[in-house]
């Protein structure tokens, strides 16, 4: 084979890694992590806990759910957030206590930055006292969200 023929090979094979990973990894609800302020110094332990996704949702003028709320960040031409706009709201009228909250990330960039918000759709569970749960980059199904939520 020539040279050419290589390279062509090589970029169909790590293309379709991509693909698979992404497949294999968009919609998929993880564990959380702790949000991290730069250059912010660690409150004491009494000290009550800061939930910038809960204020978030208290500055929207929405309610937080009675059992769990899912915070979807979108953008306006983001077609997987329309899909995962349908979901989420489905199942918040499935399952009672559970309110959706849709964010637009483009106009809510402090929050976008301080919750560490890097793509849309990213959905964010939050338990009823406000706290972050789990989250997911991508457009979950019905069921990932469901066994989300049967873990709080």
């Amino acid at each position: 084979m020539t040279s050419g023929a290589w390279i062509a090979v090589t970029a169909v094979a790590l293309a379709l890694a991509f693909g698979l990973w992404r497949l294999a990894t968009d919609g998929r609800f993880r564990g959380t992590h702790a949000v991290r302020r730069s250059g912010a110094v660690a409150p004491p332990d009494d000290a009550p806990a800061e939930r910038p996704a809960a204020d978030l949702v208290a500055a929207l003028g929405e309610p937080l759910g009675d059992r769990a709320t899912l915070l979807q960040f979108s953008s306006a031409f983001c077609a997987p957030c329309r899909a995962t706009r349908r979901v989420l709201a489905e199942v918040a009228s499935l399952v009672d206590g559970v309110a959706h909250v849709e964010v637009d990330a483009e106009h809510h960039l402090d929050a976008t930055r301080a919750l560490s918000i890097l793509r849309t759709p990213t959905t964010v569970v939050l338990d009823a006292t406000g706290a972050e749960v789990t989250r997911a980059t991508g457009a979950p199904t019905r069921d990932q969200v469901l066994s989300a939520l049967a873990r709080l």
